[in-house]
């Protein structure tokens, strides 16, 4: 029996090859070289295009035509319906083809209710403060792709920075810049160079797009400068883990992303933007593992840890007498020894969920009664509840998180110590997948480390964040 089609419905069948069928109940289809036409059996100048077999699909049982055993893959998104065309079309091979565009914007308002609200300060929020109106928290743009099949690019620059020192709001500036390096087809093992974020801390590795708490907690947030540095980081990600990485995004548990099951890796150390100042790189080692339970719970736990040494800026401090003095640095060439451990636990919300992450270590301070800065210890972390509800109206995740901190603000002048006492609880509402509607409320006990003398303030501020994703 002879069959006539047009080229055009076979390339749709090719595209569907993923069943398997045994080669009995196959269908051999061939392919005339000058008329482009289909037949069922052999014969001049026809070409075998493979074994094609006859399955039931969906619902209503429509026969769907699946290659057995073809010659050839041609690359089509879906089956082609039996209708007269021309060739299919080629699937571009242009690198820029494959580059996506993606962001989202944040923008935030924050109430004084009560306390010494107005000389609150943080660094997690410059709209914190007196004489505050609605800001802009995140303007970000990611361009992102793979170039080829072992090198992918990543690009995001942020539009609502702010210049230390600058009145005015809204600089554009880079936050990433880099380039993945897969040493294989699985993209199991990794080289990332360029600026990218510091494998330390989960939630610092956790984009602010999908943080539930508004912001990072100060303890781990003080190792890394904007959480990202310029270095090269080795990542190992079995397929398993990059799978689970990847859904604990995309499902809307709040997941922090592929760092590796495993990660190592050498950075400048003086933060994001800033060049090196001390000719000595800064090392860092990351471990973690998402565990699925035989109920489908999510558990993440994991430690990291780096070291180096770390330039602070100095200026004008007080004494305890209020007199003025520069401070003297133990190591002013070399840098202040800067190293700390941290380890962390996330049970993710199905529905309820619970998050901590706890730090110690050694870092540059200053000592006001020696007018010094010299290296002291430090510790702090924080833990956070929160249950996840969906319904007909979107998403809702109310959650409670408190943290405390002790050590210094080594990306502040002079390094000062910061004592850190904060509850906060809120309720994020999403009812479409690009808007989300977060309202809080937070205690804060914490130093002003803006400037001398580093008083301790206490305040009560309401909080509103709206973004949008796209």
């Amino acid at each position: 029996m002879k069959k006539r089609v047009l080229a055009s419905a076979v390339w749709g069948m090719c595209a569907t090859a993923a069943a398997e069928a045994a080669p009995q109940t196959a269908l051999e289809l061939y392919v005339d070289s000058k008329t482009q036409q289909i037949y069922a059996e052999p014969g001049p100048g026809r070409t075998k295009l493979g074994r094609f077999v006859r399955s039931e699909e969906g619902q209503g049982g429509a026969a769907t035509t699946v290659a057995a055993t073809p010659a050839a893959a041609v690359q089509t998104p879906t089956a082609a319906p039996l209708v007269a065309s021309g060739p299919a079309p080629v699937k571009s091979t242009k690198w820029y083809d494959r580059i996506g565009l993606r962001g989202y914007l944040q923008m935030r308002y924050n109430q004084g209710v009560g306390g010494d609200h107005g000389d609150l300060r943080s660094p997690g929020d410059r709209f914190i403060g007196k004489d505050q109106g609605f800001g802009i928290r995140r303007a970000r743009l990611v361009i992102s792709g793979d170039v080829s099949d072992n090198v992918s690019i990543y690009i995001q620059p942020d539009f609502g920075s702010t210049p230390t020192g600058s009145t005015t709001t809204n600089f554009a500036q880079l936050r990433d810049a880099y380039a993945d390096i897969y040493f294989n087809k699985e993209k199991t093992w990794r080289l990332r160079a360029g600026q990218s974020k510091v494998p330390y801390g989960w939630e610092d590795l956790q984009s602010s797009q999908n943080r539930l708490a508004l912001d990072r907690a100060d303890a781990l947030n003080s190792a890394v400068r904007d959480e990202r540095d310029l270095g090269l980081f080795f990542y190992y990600s079995p397929t398993v883990a990059r799978e689970r990485f990847a859904y604990l995004q995309k499902s809307g548990l709040k997941g922090s992303g592929d760092y590796g099951v495993f990660g190592v890796g050498v950075y400048n150390g003086q933060g994001a933007n800033r060049p090196d100042r001390n000719d000595q790189l800064h090392t860092v080692l990351h471990f973690t593992y998402p565990f699925k339970m035989s109920n489908g719970q999510y558990l993440e736990v994991g430690a990291d840890a780096y070291s180096g040494r770390y330039k602070v800026t100095t200026g004008t401090a007080l004494s305890a007498t209020g007199s003025t003095f520069t401070p003297r640095v133990d190591a002013p060439e070399a840098g202040s020894e800067d190293r700390r451990v941290a380890a962390h636990v996330i049970y993710y919300p199905q529905p309820f969920g619970f998050q901590a992450e706890w730090t110690v270590g050694r870092g540059p301070q200053l000592d006001v009664a020696r007018r010094t800065i010299r290296t002291m210890s430090l510790r702090g972390g924080y833990a956070q509840v929160m249950y996840k509800v969906d319904g007909n109206y979107g998403s809702l995740m109310p959650y409670a998180k408190w943290q405390t901190y002790r050590g210094a603000a080594k990306f502040d002048t002079n390094a000062p110590r910061m004592l850190v006492d904060e509850l906060e609880v809120g309720v994020e509402w999403q009812p479409l997948t690009e808007l989300e509607i977060a309202l809080s409320y937070a205690n804060m006990r914490r130093t002003d480390v803006t400037a001398a003398p580093y008083k301790r303030v206490d305040g009560d501020l309401v909080r509103l964040q709206l973004q949008v994703n796209f």
